[in-house]
């Protein structure tokens, strides 16, 4: 497992990619706006963002947005298309 630091300044955006490994992007101040292609939405502080592995997508921040991206996996692994399941 690897968490890495995300800092967005208003305005800026991560370009469209991939992740070979399942992420799960923990929002702690701001908000996120996302987009995967088939929909859009937003990720407010204390709110998380599963991405799936080979699933394309951006983010962008409009007002200052600090995030954790956790990396739960290794590449070449194979890994599960992550669900959250109510009870």
């Amino acid at each position: 497992m690897r968490v890495v630091g995300l800092r967005l300044e208003p305005g800026q955006e991560v370009p469209e990619h991939r992740n070979a490994i399942p992420v799960a992007l923990i929002v702690t101040a701001g908000t996120l706006h996302f987009d995967d292609g088939s929909r859009d939405g937003e990720v407010a502080a204390g709110e998380m963002l599963l991405i799936n592995p080979g699933e394309r997508h951006t983010y962008r921040a409009e007002v200052a947005t600090s995030a954790y991206l956790v990396y739960a996996g290794l590449p070449g692994v194979r890994s599960r298309t992550w669900s959250l399941r109510r009870r």
